[in-house]
């Protein structure tokens, strides 16, 4: 009985109202009418068993329009074939609702086909099992064409309506691609003359400073400060150009190394187990080499999921004087985990990135089996957590 209920709520409400309109319809007349239409007396119970028919057929018409249109135009034999003179209203309501939906739900040429055939039937008395007068085979060619072109109208007009949504969901999709390429051409400008003119004209002033300092002897503290940091200054516009040159969506805030405990949470049901080890006193890295760091993790720890089977991973972070040491480790199948990385853009995605910041990326088979990654990215701006807290 629920799984009953379930699939009457999947139906559409109007099309269950529509239904139970028809069985309520054809009871009522069944009760009261019936001799009007030919029928031997009042009530005429046979006639609520063809109402519930006819109304279940109807509920099931937008699903099944042929097999629908089909079985109408056998109970309506059926109906004249028991001595039924006429039709009575919920059975002539039911056959133009029919009518229509075969042009609503079927495309022209089949539909044409099934109402023109639908139409010569009742028009040749096959259903009735008379000679139809000419009166009455026009008004029923009028009757059922009408019903079957008002569907065709509508199909029209629900084909346009989805072309135009069609339509404007490839504009809005075109309009969102020429934003972002006007967006990515504009950082790509930006970038470019910042590395002509601002990093050209600090490096000048560079090597100024430096020519300056040698010809005072080369132990002029001013001087070699400004050195310092006009090669800082170099550096730093070089990691902002890199960025601007990465996709858009990586300027907004995103995560670092101290997420790579919730990425392992995400995890949990892939069947890897995933242990972390942090070695030496975590620093705060600057915004860019942070998500670098953690992007590397995240790529080689999707690719030990992918192809490492049911493995344990080892991700161990270290931080050193002058560098922070990304290893991942597992020890599933070391080649498809090999094939997956020098294959695909996994690798060259975590060699540019470490690139960028002047780091280095090993990736290879583990001789006692697995396959490792392994990043050293330079950590010369690194802040202590400790200090940086303070």
């Amino acid at each position: 009985m629920p799984s009953l209920m379930r699939h009457f709520r999947s139906l559409p409400l109007v099309d269950v109202l529509i239904g139970a309109a028809v069985i309520t319809l054809g009871t009522l007349e069944a009760m009261t009418v019936a001799t009007s239409y030919g029928a031997t007396q009042n009530p005429q119970f046979w006639w609520v068993a063809q109402a519930v028919v006819t109304g279940v057929l109807v509920l099931y018409r937008r699903r099944f329009p042929v097999a629908v249109f089909i079985l109408m135009l056998l109970a309506q034999y059926a109906w004249h074939r028991q001595g039924n003179e006429a039709c009575p209203v919920w059975q002539l309501a039911s056959l133009l609702i029919v009518f229509h939906t075969i042009g609503t739900k079927l495309p022209p040429k089949p539909g044409a086909s099934w109402a023109i055939a639908g139409i010569l039937i009742f028009d040749s008395g096959a259903v009735d099992h008379r000679q139809l007068p000419l009166e009455e085979v026009i008004f029923l060619t009028v009757l059922f064409g009408s019903a079957y072109l008002t569907g065709l109208a509508l199909r029209g007009y629900q084909v346009r309506v989805q072309r135009m949504a069609e339509r404007a969901a490839r504009l809005e999709l075109e309009r969102e691609r020429r934003a972002a390429e006007a967006v990515a051409a504009e950082r790509t400008r930006i970038a470019r003359e910042l590395h002509d003119v601002v990093a050209h004209s600090v490096s000048m002033m560079v090597m100024q400073a430096g020519v300056l300092r040698r010809g005072l002897g080369g132990d002029n503290e001013i001087l070699s400060g400004i050195e310092q940091a006009g090669r800082e200054a170099v550096e730093e516009l070089r990691i902002m150009l890199g960025a601007l040159r990465m996709p858009q969506d990586e300027a907004l805030p995103q995560p670092g190394l101290d997420m790579v405990d919730s990425l392992i949470a995400t995890l949990g049901s892939s069947g890897v187990r995933v242990h972390l080890t942090v070695e030496g006193e975590p620093v705060r890295l600057p915004p860019g080499l942070d998500l670098s760091a953690y992007r590397i993790v995240q790529e080689a720890l999707t690719n030990a999921v992918k192809y490492a089977g049911d493995a344990d991973v080892r991700i161990t972070i270290g931080y050193h004087d002058d560098v922070v040491e990304l290893r991942i480790a597992d020890n599933g199948r070391a080649g498809p985990s090999a094939a997956g990385l020098s294959t695909g853009n996994g690798l060259i995605g975590m060699r540019e990135r470490a690139e960028l910041f002047g780091g280095s990326i090993e990736a290879g088979p583990l001789p006692e089996g697995g396959f490792q990654v392994l990043a050293r990215l330079p950590l010369s701006q690194g802040v202590a957590m400790s200090e940086h807290a303070s």
